[in-house]
């Protein structure tokens, strides 16, 4: 699971990341971690089970509405989800690809608390009409510093994969919801204290204030 220590402000969101309930699910289907150390996707019936039961969960709890990280990624998935539930919004997180390689190789997770960090520091030049960008890392807490491990998944060349996948299936699903309507394209300008203003603005949720239940 993705931790980050994000700004406060005034909604409260519970998110479900289909990435952390496939390596909740890894324990269980060590096929699984193969499929995940490659690069691929998992198969969209793996997938859909493990979303089915959640939001089943969250329906029964009162939950009125939810946010999905990563999914779907595919056409295919696309058209399922549309057939099991609405979804309202679509927003597409862009960064440089060569920043998101190093993001994703700098990726730690503390064995012990189970929390991710990134040390990666990234300081990109403005360059062939890219703009420029710096992030901090995202550093680990001392009593974690000794214990962080990388994810087996987390190579340039699976990273590399993970792009040619993406382009390959997910490209196509960006045009799908930009047919509907419901996609926002938000260019990140930087890390978390840049990015997390200027996308609530782009969302225009600067003032809101009525809590949402979604799956956590």
């Amino acid at each position: 699971m993705k931790y980050q220590k994000w700004p406060k402000c005034s909604f409260s969101l519970f998110l479900l990341s289909t990435s952390y309930k496939i390596l909740v699910s890894l324990i269980f289907a060590p096929k699984l971690t193969e499929i995940v150390n490659q690069g691929k996707l998992v198969s969209d019936e793996i997938i859909f089970n493990l979303l089915s039961k959640r939001l089943e969960a969250g329906e029964s709890k009162g939950e009125s509405g939810f946010i999905l990280d990563g999914f779907p990624r595919t056409i295919r998935q696309a058209e399922i989800l549309d057939e099991v539930t609405e979804i309202d919004l679509v927003v597409n997180l862009k960064l440089r690809e060569d920043v998101l390689v190093e993001k994703c190789l700098g990726r730690r997770i503390c064995s012990q608390c189970g929390k991710g960090f990134n040390v990666a520091s990234i300081n990109a030049k403005a360059e062939n009409g890219r703009p420029g960008m710096s992030m901090d890392p995202l550093l680990p807490p001392q009593h974690c510093a000794s214990k962080l491990i990388t994810r087996a998944d987390d190579t340039e060349h699976v990273v590399k994969e993970r792009l040619r996948v993406y382009y390959e299936k997910s490209q196509p699903v960006e045009d799908l919801y930009k047919s509907q309507g419901k996609l926002v394209e938000f260019d990140l300008p930087g890390g978390i204290p840049e990015s997390w203003p200027k996308l609530l603005e782009a969302l225009n949720l600067d003032d809101f204030e009525v809590k949402r239940s979604a799956v956590a």
